[in-house]
């Protein structure tokens, strides 16, 4: 059996792993699974607007991954919870795409995107989770 091995992201994952109980990833064997990441800074404060937020959850699951030993271009899953509201439903789209293309180039991850009326915390617009097989 592969061993099993549990990441906390330097800053807003220590706080966690510390206060809530639960680990930012884990790795068994080559695969890498990773919590839902908000659009956070290390103080739990959230962007003004959507596409920062959005970016921010990005750069938050790259430096994820990073700690667990993995990277964008070893994504082969993504899920995405989104606070949609109707004006917002092409904004969350172009930029998850966008994100998309510029952290993994040709590589296309299968995608389940799923609108939801809350996250973990009330400022959060979207949370990002992925899988990666190095």
């Amino acid at each position: 059996m592969s061993e099993v091995e549990f990441f906390a992201t330097p800053g807003y994952g220590v706080t966690q792993a510390e206060n809530m109980h639960y680990s930012q990833a884990v790795r068994i064997g080559d695969r890498v699974e990773i919590s839902g990441q908000g659009g956070w800074d290390d103080e739990f404060g959230f962007p003004e607007t959507l596409e920062e937020e959005i970016v921010r959850a990005f750069d938050n699951v790259e430096r994820t991954l990073r700690e667990a030993g993995s990277t964008w271009s070893n994504v082969v899953h993504v899920n995405s919870y989104h606070v949609l509201r109707d004006e917002t439903f092409d904004d969350h789209n172009r930029v998850m795409v966008e994100q998309f293309r510029k952290r993994m180039g040709e590589r296309r991850p299968i995608w389940t995107e799923s609108g939801v009326t809350a996250l973990g915390h009330p400022k959060m617009r979207i949370e990002i989770r992925v899988t990666a097989v190095d």
